[in-house]
């Protein structure tokens, strides 16, 4: 198992031939589990190359830890389905989202779907993390989701919610900063108050992306498309979140139009230089503090 440092990008089949021959300068990849799940598939043969030379992180969408289904087979049979993933795979991290997706009646739905934030919805997710936890082996980091609607009955805010649940089972927290954002226009409440309310020592790694806009009755929706360019907004918040956080393991996310590998090479780039940036003032703080105290 590798370490995950620094700022990776989604690992894209478009770019497995650019990885393989030249090797461009990404610390890590992170892959997309299920896709992965047959040995024999090309894919899987690609990224058992590229895993030589990159560490990799295993993002899931399908473990369904807000199903309130009991003893769903179909649940049970993708967790297994994962651990064989990531016995070969060995990944630095295991992460998943805070939705549903599988159905007390064996369906399994292609979507990551929200769910209430109850007691009663708090105690589902926080065994389905334990099973999961259990089944695996391995401590996973569950993604705060972006949102369109809610229920008329979430008493719980999301940062208590996901911030209990790290508490309750050990997991730690993805921190998805493009999520926040489009959930914070849609809801109308305060990012930073989000971020301020997260716990420190619980967040492990961190995701940046792009998103669209749409009109729906009459109100611009931010939808979290994964297909476009961190917009200036996020790129600020982002700088709030290292400051708050330190430099977490950080990933560029892109899943749909996919663009030229340089592109999200350039996003890299940004996200280094925040890092830097903050870096540089926090150790300046820290010389000009010393030496005040000195005089």
């Amino acid at each position: 198992m590798q370490s995950i440092q620094g700022v990776g990008i989604s690992l894209k089949h478009q770019h497995f031939q650019e990885f393989m021959n030249h090797k461009p300068d990404v610390p890590w990849l992170e892959i997309h589990t299920e896709n992965f799940f047959s040995q024999a598939s090309t894919s899987s043969k690609y990224l058992a190359k590229i895993r030589q030379d990159y560490p990799i992180s295993a993002h899931c969408v399908g473990m369904s830890l807000g199903s309130a289904a009991i003893n769903c087979p179909i649940r049970e049979q993708h967790l297994h389905h994962i651990k064989s993933t990531v016995e070969w795979l060995q990944p630095g991290l295991i992460s998943d989202h805070l939705s549903w997706s599988a159905s007390q009646g064996g369906h399994y739905l292609p979507d990551l779907l929200p769910i209430p934030l109850t007691e009663e919805a708090f105690t589902i997710v926080a065994n389905n993390i334990k099973q999961a936890q259990d089944i695996l082996q391995r401590q996973i980091l569950v993604e705060n989701p972006s949102s369109y609607l809610t229920y008329v009955d979430s008493p719980i805010t999301e940062w208590q919610f996901l911030s209990s649940l790290a508490e309750e089972t050990g997991c730690g927290l993805l921190l998805d900063v493009n999520n926040i954002y489009v959930s914070a226009h849609n809801h109308h409440f305060d990012s930073l108050t989000y971020l301020n309310n997260m716990p420190l020592s619980a967040v492990k790694e961190i995701h940046l992306a792009g998103f669209s806009t749409e009109i729906v009755e009459g109100k611009e929706l931010y939808i979290d498309t994964h297909g476009h360019r961190v917009c200036d907004d996020v790129w600020l918040l982002y700088e709030q979140v290292i400051k708050r956080f330190g430099a977490l393991p950080t990933l560029i996310e892109w899943d749909t139009n996919i663009p030229d590998l340089a592109v999200l090479l350039e996003e890299k780039s940004k996200a280094e230089a925040i890092i830097t940036k903050v870096e540089s003032i926090e150790k300046s703080s820290l010389i000009a503090n010393t030496v005040n105290g000195q005089s």
